[in-house]
């Protein structure tokens, strides 16, 4: 490249000599390779003073006409310019500013081209340099990490192709000096819980791995879906307070209870859930109690549905009522106007099964008939049109006591059973399709329904000690939605096998069509109430408070089966519970037609 560079010394001392410059020649930084070099000797041209930045030793007189030819404004850097000047040069032969025509190294930085982009855009060759490979070793091990971690990991885990709590053959709790955090955190004498320690699933982490799966009756493989032990001290159940269950504050004048139902009255303490019936006036009552339920928060379809009870005294004694059983989602427990038209309802024909008083004259049923039958007219409120819908009943077990041995000295008795509308003849199923394996453990229920229900029920005997809790026993039924052979219930208490129907015991009869095993999402329900509605009340025996205490919950399902939900399908009721809260949540409303919400038209009953 062509280079100028001249010192104010230098030009001093051969300010006398003339330059020329070659004819058409033009020096630039882009013809650098072929041109060579002025000799010092060549005196500079005579510029005339243009800034303030004049080279030192030039005189700003005396320029001649042919020498001002020679002005070159790229060339002329007697001022500041950013792109070639330097306030110093290499050997230190000059003052500052100097004209540097020569390439630098660093040009490139300080002088960008268009094509820098493309020229230097880095190649995957780039990366496997033996400056950068070891970085792209790191690299790809990093994000090969982070891709098993948060994908690989996950997804193993959920096709079962490895266990978290597997990592070691004993659990990290029986190591010796394992940290066990604690659950209570103390301020002013007072303990709270610690959010750290709030389950995070449906299976409660204190249920025995022993007992997470399990034999069906007919050998099919049955897995825990929820399960609650009740461990934890002091737990609250006012509404909100549970993610799975509430006490609800209401009178339950379906059955005309005797006792106000509280949340106060539901905790759990010692390893148990515990609801309590005691003397207690309050909203105009002389008693206080509790229940439990899981209405529209935990639902099942199929399965096992099972409960270790020590149930409340004293055992023999008649006139309590403690109970353990499941209702369809779209009925709420204790709000009538919700289970007008659907309790106990569980059918799908369109005649005269839907119809008030089943079109009976003889007083057989009192029911108001099927509010969402299978045949509602295009366009009517309904939740899953084209389905009967309902919120059939089946109960684990309702305890008392047997009539004939009055005082403590009473038998105590438990039925168990299925409710169902519309009703049979006489309320009388096919019995040729039920079965008591032990008579002398448990037999036909005498009372079989009213005017408002038909109950397909056994009658079983208990163990005094299984009151008070002196002991517990596990009371349990298993059933298959449907209808016909494959459908049936069975009722066990311990491991006994008590009562068993299927679906032919209340196929087609009379001028109804078949009933179906319940279909519909079950809640679970559990509470302590009396009524004179359910049996003779001994107040003279009675000993108040008295407590039922439940040890544990839990529900089992096929695995290929598992319906943990409020909404199956074709089978759905959250959305429909939304769109009438009216008569969700006001315990006021006892009939539908209260609520405002019309009752839905059908075939029957109208022309659609």
């Amino acid at each position: 490249m062509a280079s100028l560079a001249i010192s104010a010394s230098s030009i001093s001392a051969i300010k006398d000599k003339k330059y020329t410059r070659p004819p058409h020649s033009s020096i630039t930084l882009s013809q650098h390779t072929t041109h060579t070099k002025l000799a010092l000797s060549t005196p500079p041209p005579r510029v005339p003073s243009t800034t303030l930045f004049l080279t030192p030793v030039a005189p700003d007189t005396g320029a001649s006409q042919g020498s001002s030819t020679l002005y070159d404004v790229e060339k002329n850097l007697s001022f500041v310019d950013d792109r070639l000047v330097a306030p110093y040069e290499e050997k230190g032969m000059a003052s500052w500013p100097l004209v540097c025509d020569q390439e630098e190294p660093d040009d490139e930085m300080h002088m960008p081209r268009d094509d820098d982009d493309i020229r230097f855009r880095p190649m995957i060759r780039d990366h496997f340099t033996k400056d950068s490979v070891v970085s792209t070793i790191g690299l790809t091990l990093m994000m090969s990490g982070l891709m098993f971690i948060f994908v690989g990991l996950p997804v193993l885990s959920a096709v079962g192709l490895i266990d978290y709590n597997s990592a070691y053959g004993m659990p990290l709790s029986m190591f010796p000096y394992y940290w066990i955090p604690h659950t209570w955190a103390t301020v002013n004498n007072r303990q709270y819980p610690l959010l750290v320690n709030m389950r995070k699933g449906l299976i409660d982490p204190d249920t025995p791995k022993t007992v997470k799966t399990r034999k069906g009756e007919y050998g099919d493989d049955y897995i825990l879906v929820f399960s609650d032990e009740f461990n934890e001290n002091g737990r609250s159940f006012y509404e909100g307070d549970d993610p799975y269950f509430f006490a609800p504050n209401i009178w339950y004048g379906a059955t005309q209870d005797l006792e106000w139902y509280d949340a106060d009255a539901v905790t759990t303490s010692q390893g148990s859930l515990q609801i309590r019936l005691e003397e207690f006036f309050n909203h105009d009552l002389k008693f206080k109690s509790g229940m439990l339920n899981s209405w529209n928060q935990l639902c099942f379809k199929g399965g096992i549905f099972e409960v270790s009870v020590s149930l409340p005294g004293p055992a023999g004694v008649q006139g309590l009522w403690p109970g353990a059983w499941t209702m369809g989602n779209l009925g709420r427990p204790g709000y009538l106007s919700t289970t007008d038209g659907l309790w106990p309802y569980t059918y799908q024909a369109c005649d005269a099964g839907i119809t008030p008083n089943q079109s009976s004259p003889d007083g057989l049923s009192h029911l108001p008939g099927q509010r969402l039958p299978s045949c509602t007219c295009p366009g009517e409120d309904h939740p899953t049109p084209g389905t009967g819908r309902g919120a059939p009943e089946i109960d684990i077990i309702e305890a008392g006591a047997f009539s004939g041995y009055p005082g403590p000295q009473g038998l105590p008795i438990a039925t168990q059973s299925y409710q169902v509308a519309p009703f049979d003849i006489n309320y009388y199923p096919n019995y040729n399709f039920t079965a008591f394996p032990d008579l002398t453990l448990s037999g036909l229920n005498t009372y079989t329904g009213g005017p408002f229900q038909q109950a397909i029920s056994a009658t079983t005997v208990l163990n005094k000690d299984w009151y008070d809790n002196k002991q517990y026993q596990r009371f349990s039924f298993e059933y298959v939605p449907g209808q016909g052979k494959e459908a049936y219930i069975l009722w066990k208490v311990g491991d006994q096998t008590m009562f068993t129907m299927d679906g032919r015991a209340i196929g087609a009869n009379g001028n109804i069509q078949a009933r179906q095993i319940s279909e519909e999402p079950m809640s679970l329900i559990l509470n302590l109430g009396f009524s004179n509605s359910w049996t003779y009340i001994d107040w003279k025996n009675l000993v108040f408070p008295t407590t039922m205490h439940v040890d544990y919950v839990r529900w089992y399902q096929k695995k290929s089966e598992k319906m943990v939900t409020c909404d199956p399908p074709g089978f759905e009721t959250t959305e429909y519970i939304e769109k009438h809260a009216k008569a969700y949540q006001n315990l006021n409303y006892t009939l539908w037609d209260q609520t405002g919400y019309a009752w839905p038209k059908h075939r029957l009953n109208s022309e659609c």
